[in-house]
């Protein structure tokens, strides 16, 4: 039996609450040297789900995970059919208000960099450059024996041509891309090798239970070192993979902001927690800096 992983935590009685005032946001980025942390909460007016907000993708869905993608044929069987169809809503996601509120502050130079724990792309899609993807993305894909990288819509045109035909109604798209299919709508899905060595294919993400690998994960360090402050973006802060850098910056006496409607396991080490959905909270921090960009809502 496939068992859920530990990815929640309960807030003690005593934990900060939260604020509608941007205006500590406002006065960091206008300081300069922000270093944004973003999480899946980012995408959800893109209409890409969270996993742990009002409505999360974990109260009915427990993503893969990387021991569970080694350990046979039919469990990647299953992955790469829901993934391939889940792949078609991320690719109609366009940048919401505060993807491209973070490239505007990136353009006026008020940011020292961008990490996601996102693996949609839209960071880069709005304009921002430089975006370190802790998590990797869903635009690649790695073959497990060869380390060969390819092109995931190279991929998508060898799955369409192996599978004429698939086109299941999901109940559900996750935040890994991953849609929600019965094992009967997977059928008897063609799951296809590395065009050059013929091993096993897998997207260029890292699956919960696998780890960060070690080179992205200093990289990420030392731009929390060479940051004034840290602004986290609609994250939650659960795994570790992000609170890490929250406890690193505080530690160092940085200022570390939080915008997510939802407490954080990262609350007790911010300066402040903005409880607004991040595009209304950015666009009203642009509005303050006087930096103009297209705040629209994702079409």
């Amino acid at each position: 039996m496939r068992m859920r992983p530990t990815l929640s935590w309960t807030p003690a009685d005593d934990w900060p609450p939260g604020t509608t005032d941007v205006g500590p946001v406002a006065d960091a980025l206008r300081a300069g040297g922000v270093l944004v942390l973003s999480g899946a909460g980012i995408s959800t007016e893109s209409g890409i789900p969270d996993y742990r907000g009002e409505g999360g993708s974990l109260s009915r869905h427990t993503p893969m995970t990387y021991q569970d993608f080694l350990a046979g044929a039919q469990a990647r069987r299953r992955y790469w059919a829901r993934s391939h169809l889940g792949r078609r809503t991320f690719g109609r996601a366009r940048p919401n208000a505060g993807h491209r509120a973070v490239a505007a502050f990136a353009r006026h130079g008020l940011l020292a960099g961008v990490i996601t724990q996102n693996v949609d792309g839209l960071h880069q899609a709005a304009g921002s450059e430089d975006v370190v993807e802790l998590h990797g993305s869903l635009g690649r894909v790695v073959c497990l024996s060869c380390g060969a990288l390819s092109a995931r819509r190279e991929l998508a045109r060898r799955l369409e041509a192996a599978n004429p035909g698939f086109d299941p109604v999901a109940s559900g798209i996750n935040p890994d891309g991953d849609a929600d299919l019965t094992d009967a709508q997977v059928g008897d899905f063609q799951v296809l090798p590395c065009t050059v060595c013929g091993g096993v294919l897998k997207p260029d993400v890292v699956f919960f239970g696998e780890a960060v690998p070690p080179q992205r994960v200093e990289h990420c360090r030392a731009l929390v070192r060479e940051a004034a402050s840290l602004l986290v973006l609609g994250s939650s802060l659960t795994v570790m993979s992000g609170l890490r850098f929250v406890r690193q910056a505080a530690q160092a006496g940085k200022p570390v902001l939080v915008v997510n409607r939802d407490p954080t396991r990262g609350d007790r080490h911010a300066l402040t927690r903005v409880a607004l959905p991040l595009g209304a909270a950015l666009t009203a921090v642009a509005g303050r800096l006087d930096l103009p960009f297209d705040g629209r809502s994702a079409a």
